[in-house]
């Protein structure tokens, strides 16, 4: 199980990208479409006043069950633990253990 705070940390950086995404999106679209050099990098300046955390990149996949960060499978939206777990109490339809 993560910790409750790295799991509250995610949450607000989900939020916060949630908030300024479209400000994010509406300046990228004007530094993209500038041609002067110093209106770009006012632009640029105005991109990087935005806090780090609301940037989409900072956002980690979380297996919901148990919060862990790696071993993420991105069909199923949980660990491979978890994965592992459901599968063998047949809770994932179509899902089989492999032999070979």
């Amino acid at each position: 199980m993560a910790k409750k705070s790295m799991i509250e940390r995610e949450k607000k950086r989900i939020k916060l990208n949630n908030k300024y995404t479209l400000k994010r999106e509406s300046l990228l679209k004007q530094y993209q479409e500038s041609e002067d050099f110093k209106i770009r990098l006012e632009i640029h300046s105005k991109i990087q006043k935005l806090p780090r955390n609301s940037a989409k990149i900072r956002i980690r996949n979380r297996c919901w069950k148990t919060g862990r960060p790696r071993g993420f499978y991105r069909d199923f939206g949980v660990s491979r633990h978890v994965l592992r777990e459901m599968a063998h109490n047949c809770l994932l339809p179509g899902v089989t253990k492999s032999s070979w």
